[in-house]
């Protein structure tokens, strides 16, 4: 079979995966580190293997896809709004202050104030799939509030992300679709989740007994549904997997599906995390490393503290400097926006390299200092399942 050596390939990163965040575990690290280690291991920059990275990131993926979804189905956005109302200002308000901080200071040091606001919005916004993998570790120290609170601030800047990005990319290219046409794109999109939070609890009732048709029901429901708020309404891949689960949350089978999702989100979004870890060019950030620098900077000053302050003034109901921690990465957003800038000539190379090794790094400190804080008395933080992730 030709699909033979990719199938050997995907088995042996997993493999390798599985072997390294053991490692990074026994030494009182989170497995993200050793994923996101096996992923420089195997990339073009190092020596040595080079896997196939296009078809990795498909399978990835598909890993982010089930986990924004199963993480859709989930989330109570009512309870979120009544226990966490301020987060309804305190989001948008850091997503737009960090970008507008980040856009002085990179315009100062001589990149357009159009580029340089591209990179403040990258900074600005976290990653969806870091933050579930947070508050769904096995050893995390968040309590459930905590946990509610990062996820609800992190869609809320997606959404805050997606509307200022559309300004901007419209202000780059006046050739693009307009601002009006993004927005009705986007509606639409809500509009067909709607259907689909119609339609699908009616037909997964009717497979209830049906093991494995209910499970491909449930899965090609999250990806399609995904797939088409990317493909034919331009929402981000990750936004459209939440806003999918979102849609069927109240189906009396959508903790079912969700149950029988798990395994698969679980080995997926793995490679999720090697993906990103081969991004890194060694060789190319050395003229990069002041540049890096200062993103590191603007992300402590302009992100995190920030964020602290916002979550104090917001009296949520949550842990604010953990909270504040939780969200000082860079989400994968960045890469597409990043990558357009370098594209039109806008950045240098060794700028984009500092920016994709902002969000490594970014993404293993979150990840390990949110770690740091003290895990609440017992009863405030909830034992995790089955479904919890190991990471």
């Amino acid at each position: 079979m030709a699909s033979a050596p990719s199938i050997l390939e995907i088995a042996l990163v997993l493999l390798g995966a599985a072997g390294a965040g053991l490692l990074a575990r026994r030494v009182g690290l989170p497995a993200v580190l050793g994923y996101l280690a096996v992923g420089l291991l195997v990339s073009p920059f190092t020596p040595g293997y080079v896997a196939e990275r296009h078809q990795l990131e498909l399978l990835a993926d598909v890993g982010v896809v089930l986990l924004l979804f199963e993480v859709g189905i989930e989330v109570d956005l009512f309870a979120l709004g009544r226990d966490h109302r301020g987060l309804m200002w305190a989001a948008p308000l850091q997503t737009v202050f960090t970008t507008a901080l980040v856009a002085v200071v990179m315009s100062s040091m001589g990149l357009s104030f159009l580029a340089a606001s591209v990179l403040g919005l990258c900074v600005a916004m976290s990653s969806s799939v870091v933050i579930v993998n947070i508050t769904r570790s096995r050893r995390r120290t968040t309590d459930r509030s905590t946990e509610q609170a990062l996820l609800g601030w992190s869609v809320l800047q997606d959404v805050t992300g997606v509307g200022l990005s559309m300004v901007l990319l419209a202000v780059a290219n006046p050739g693009s679709r307009p601002i009006g046409v993004a927005i009705a794109s986007i509606a639409a999109f809500v509009a067909v989740a709607l259907v689909g939070a119609w339609l699908l609890p009616q037909v997964l009732r009717a497979l209830r007994n049906e093991h494995d048709l209910f499970l491909i029901v449930s899965v090609a429901s999250g990806l399609g549904l995904a797939g088409l708020g990317a493909v034919v309404f331009g929402v981000p891949l990750a936004l459209a997997a939440f806003v999918a689960g979102l849609a069927v949350t109240e189906s009396p089978d959508a903790a079912e599906a969700r149950r029988r999702m798990l395994p698969f989100r679980d080995v997926f979004a793995v490679l999720f995390f090697v993906t990103i870890g081969m991004i890194i060019d060694p060789a190319a950030l050395g003229a990069g490393l002041p540049w890096l620098g200062l993103l590191l900077a603007l992300l402590v000053l302009g992100k995190t503290l920030p964020g602290f302050v916002l979550a104090r003034l917001a009296g949520l109901h949550a842990r604010p400097g953990q909270l504040a921690v939780g969200l000082s990465q860079i989400g994968e957003f960045s890469f597409v926006l990043v990558s357009i800038l370098l594209a039109a000539g806008a950045v240098a190379i060794e700028v984009h390299a500092a920016v994709l090794a902002t969000v490594v790094l970014s993404i293993a400190g979150s990840t390990v200092l949110v770690r740091l804080f003290p895990a609440p008395a017992q009863g405030g933080l909830e034992q995790p399942g089955r479904d919890a992730q190991t990471a």
